[in-house]
């Protein structure tokens, strides 16, 4: 008999325990009678998917375009300030606490300036996204130039590598696991940002179909907005999973949880 390969068995056990925890959610809601105003059973959230999805998709499709643009820009923000903050111990010194405070900020004070700047709509939102998706990129590219061993960087200085030289081929290398690893925190805050401008300053998107929808006290809708969500956000971290595999094989770890 054939055996199931670790990979697949992981594979079956994933799917295994979403389905599972659906069912549990639908099986809990009509034990228990539960309102749909308090939560709606997931059967009902898939009728209101498969009936509502001509209505939802140009929201779905306004607000994945949004996170992607202020995804994009912040990540190469983020690159940028990352390699100038790891390659200067004087810049790190200088600009960390800065990045830190303004991290720190709530993102939801930070919107109403952006509308009082450029108006309600798109601008805002992706600004937000990309403003919110900065900070892990930067402190994963910092800390993967940091990590550079300094005898190795004295023996290439030896060899007569230029600093340019040293960061182009060692520095950068070595600094896309981190970077990567940033990507996968980044793209759903990125998602987060959106989402929050939506909700305070405009006429499309997910986040907007969900202001209204509870406001109507439509929470199936707003439970349908929310699966919308997550399941771009669960895509496009698989395709950055499926990036970092492809880019950064040689700092994967074989996997030694997996029973064979």
């Amino acid at each position: 008999m054939k055996t199931i390969s670790p990979v697949l068995r992981q594979r079956l056990l994933c799917a295994g325990a979403l389905v599972g925890f659906f069912v549990l959610w639908e099986v809990l809601c009509l034990a228990s009678g539960v309102s749909d105003l308090v939560l709606p059973r997931p059967s009902q959230v898939a009728q209101v998917l498969f009936e509502k999805m001509p209505l939802l998709w140009p929201h779905t499709a306004q607000t994945l375009y949004t996170t992607l643009a202020g995804f994009v820009l912040g990540v190469a923000a983020g690159v940028v300030i990352g390699v100038a903050i790891g390659s200067s111990k004087l810049a790190y010194d200088v600009t960390y606490p800065l990045l830190v405070g303004f991290s720190s900020i709530p993102k939801v004070a930070v919107v109403p300036l952006f509308v009082v700047w450029f108006g309600a709509g798109t601008v805002p939102a992706v600004l937000t996204s990309m403003v919110i998706s900065i900070f892990p990129v930067v402190v994963n590219v910092a800390t993967g130039l940091a990590s550079t061993e300094p005898e190795l960087e004295d023996v290439l200085r030896v060899l007569g590598a230029r600093r340019r030289d040293i960061l182009w081929n060692v520095g950068l290398p070595r600094t896309l696991p981190y970077l990567f690893a940033s990507l996968k925190i980044a793209i759903t805050l990125a998602f987060v940002g959106t989402v929050l401008s939506e909700t305070v300053a405009a006429n499309k998107g997910i986040g907007t179909v969900m202001m209204i929808a509870s406001g109507n006290f439509d929470v199936p809708m707003v439970f349908a907005g929310l699966f919308l969500l997550a399941a771009m956000g669960v895509a496009l971290y698989a395709v950055s999973s499926l990036a970092e595999r492809r880019m950064t094989g040689w700092a994967q770890r074989k996997n030694e949880m997996v029973m064979a």
